[in-house]
């Protein structure tokens, strides 16, 4: 009897020891399970945009969105400054108060940032440049800066109008260029001017008739151009520091009864080449169209993953580009086009 009972008693000892077995390995199963997975951290990108006042801004903004994704590991809080220097000032400080990991500003103007990129400085977060380009006391206020080489971009339209009226056997005839103007103190501004300025000064033939201030914006150019044209004063080439002022212009033009054309009454030459401006170019309206590629956003987050990296980026990146006219454009060649 005591044996059946000494029996009886091992083998509930035994599952009693199993079920306790059991129950750690289940409770340290479901411990492991309810482990919070960690998040992969994303990188906080605090962006400055200038505005929406071209299609070549937009393109930008959607370049910039595109690459700085969560997708791609990245944070962004984004900033429209609607063309005005203080809201960017605002966003910076805001950016820093919200103690973003970069930061990166399309600036509106060169000048203007030296306090608020100390502070930036200060709280210990890089900033990137993309576009136009700033005038600091010390350039170590900033990490890089990426961009278009606006000077060479108005080097190149010169060249290509000097060849032009060469061909037309125009060279040593006056030339009166209508100069319709960005932003002021934009580099972009600052540089195509330069370009113009330059060749003028080396043609004696050549003379700007006036300058317009068109902002960079469709509406306004339209508005300058129709109120130059009233006056009656006639001009064989236009210099428009953009593709939208272009579009404005030749409204005006239009509406003028003015043709517009390599071999029309008025020769336009139009810079950025977004797609709308290649195919006014490939129908003969705009006679050149001078790329300034917009697709920063890809070069930014590249410039971000070399820091992470530890590694020290270029402090200056110029992208490449090129011109357009009608006779290398095709109607697949627009369609290619990212912007």
């Amino acid at each position: 009897m005591c044996k059946r009972i000494l029996t009886a008693s091992r083998i509930l000892y035994s599952v009693l020891i199993s079920l306790i077995l059991c129950a750690a390995l289940f409770t340290a199963g479901c411990g492991q399970n309810n482990v919070p997975v960690q998040e992969e951290k994303l990188i906080r990108v605090g962006f400055s945009q200038v505005g929406s006042e071209s299609d070549w801004r937009m393109a930008n903004t959607a370049s910039m969105i595109s690459a700085l994704s969560e997708e791609n590991g990245f944070e962004l809080i984004f900033d429209n400054a609607k063309q005005r220097q203080e809201n960017q000032l605002l966003a910076i400080r805001n950016f820093i108060q919200q103690d973003v990991d970069y930061i990166v500003l399309a600036p509106i103007a060169e000048s203007g940032w030296d306090d608020v990129l100390q502070e930036a400085k200060e709280a210990g977060i890089p900033v990137i440049i993309v576009d136009r380009q700033i005038a600091v006391s010390d350039d170590d206020l900033y990490t890089s800066w990426v961009g278009s080489n606006f000077l060479a971009e108005g080097q190149r339209a010169v060249r290509w109008l000097e060849g032009t009226i060469r061909q037309q056997g125009r060279l040593n005839q006056p030339l009166r260029i209508l100069h319709i103007q960005g932003t002021d103190g934009a580099t972009a501004q600052i540089q195509r001017t330069k370009a113009l300025d330059d060749a003028v000064r080396t043609h004696p033939g050549w003379t700007i008739v006036s300058r317009l201030k068109g902002e960079y914006t469709e509406a306004k150019a339209y508005e300058l151009v129709r109120d130059f044209l009233a006056t009656g004063q006639q001009i064989d080439v236009i210099y428009s520091e953009n593709d939208n002022m272009s579009f404005g212009a030749i409204r005006a033009l239009e509406e003028a009864g003015i043709s517009c054309g390599t071999d029309k009454d008025v020769m336009i030459i139009s810079f950025d080449a977004v797609r709308d401006a290649l195919r006014q170019c490939l129908e003969g309206r705009i006679s050149i169209c001078v790329e300034c590629n917009p697709l920063h956003g890809p070069r930014v987050a590249s410039l971000i993953m070399q820091l992470e990296a530890g590694e020290i980026p270029a402090k200056l990146t110029y992208v490449d580009e090129t011109f357009f006219s009608p006779g290398i454009l095709s109607e697949e060649l627009i369609n290619e086009r990212e912007y």
